[in-house]
């Protein structure tokens, strides 16, 4: 009887530490709720912190029509005219089978060492006949500077012998003629055609085609689909001059790891503006050749050539 009247004191009690357990928050739940508070400003700091680039990012660039296009890369080839009246071909040469050898040899090289190189070879090789007798190892020797002597070597014995015995020691002045001497292709093939006998050609390197993927002209990697799609934009008799001014605005200016977009003329017309230096200063410094008074690639220039003839290989 005892035990009866303590039972509800019990009860009590046992209400009184639930109703106290459920009123106050445990440490567990007063921490997560300070962690939350204290992350929620930092999450939203970075959430703004994201959406700013967004927020500055430059429009999207509107569709161009294929006129526009073909406007566009008609400007940029008189404005590159204004820039370059002096283009020309980079490699010293005086006759068509001289074009040709150098051509070749410039493959994997500068035209500037290929040039450094000539004098050499064609004082002891003037003609095809002479090429085609000379003994390979001496024949290397003398073309051991521009690299990949053997097979380049091994080209130009096959072209010479190949230009003695079926063109009677000429030089042909048909593509499809050059073309089938041992290491000719479409591109030495249309610098030959065009520099040498002023037949019209598209010269696709590798500056002529990392341009005209960047102004717009083609999407294309193979050479030859660059260059039908850049014949169907310019008429045939721009075609010599349009390579010559393309190629040297890719050596001067538009180079291929960091364009000086910054000291580009041309970069309104430019759809590839800001891939490069666009702090005008900076890239001023990024110019090579004559426009970044430093000699050119050839010995003996134009004459209408407004800067430094380079260096002979023993002075360079």
């Amino acid at each position: 009887m005892n035990e009866t009247p303590a039972k509800p004191a019990a009860k009590k009690t046992t209400a009184k530490q639930t109703a106290t357990k459920r009123a106050a928050p445990t440490t567990t739940t007063v921490a997560k709720k300070t962690t939350t508070a204290k992350r929620a400003p930092a999450a939203k700091k970075a959430a703004t912190k994201a959406a700013a680039p967004a927020q500055k990012a430059a429009p999207a660039r509107k569709p161009e029509s294929r006129a526009a296009m073909v406007r566009r890369a008609r400007r940029i080839n008189r404005e590159l005219a204004e820039l370059y009246p002096y283009a020309h071909p980079e490699l010293d040469f005086t006759n068509p089978f001289e074009l040709l050898v150098a051509t070749v040899l410039s493959a994997q090289t500068t035209d500037l060492r290929v040039n450094q190189t000539t004098p050499r070879l064609f004082a002891a090789c003037p003609t095809p006949e002479d090429m085609a007798a000379i003994p390979p190892e001496q024949l290397e020797e003398l073309i051991r500077p521009t690299g990949f002597f053997r097979a380049k070597a091994k080209s130009l014995i096959g072209l010479s012998t190949a230009l003695r015995d079926r063109f009677g020691g000429e030089v042909p002045g048909r593509l499809e003629d050059l073309v089938t001497l041992p290491g000719v292709g479409r591109k030495t093939a249309n610098v030959v055609l065009g520099n040498a006998f002023g037949v019209p050609g598209i010269t696709v390197d590798t500056h002529f085609g990392r341009l005209a993927r960047r102004f717009g002209w083609t999407t294309a990697q193979d050479a030859e689909k660059v260059e039908a799609d850049v014949a169907e934009i310019f008429p045939k008799s721009d075609w010599t001059m349009l390579s010559h001014r393309v190629v040297f605005h890719g050596r001067r200016v538009c180079h291929s790891r960091k364009p000086a977009c910054g000291a580009c003329p041309i970069a309104p017309l430019c759809p590839a503006y800001g891939e490069g230096e666009t702090d005008p200063e900076k890239a001023k410094k990024l110019l090579k050749y004559e426009l970044g008074g430093q000699p050119g690639q050839r010995l003996k220039p134009p004459a209408d050539y407004p800067g430094r003839p380079a260096a002979p290989l023993a002075a360079s």
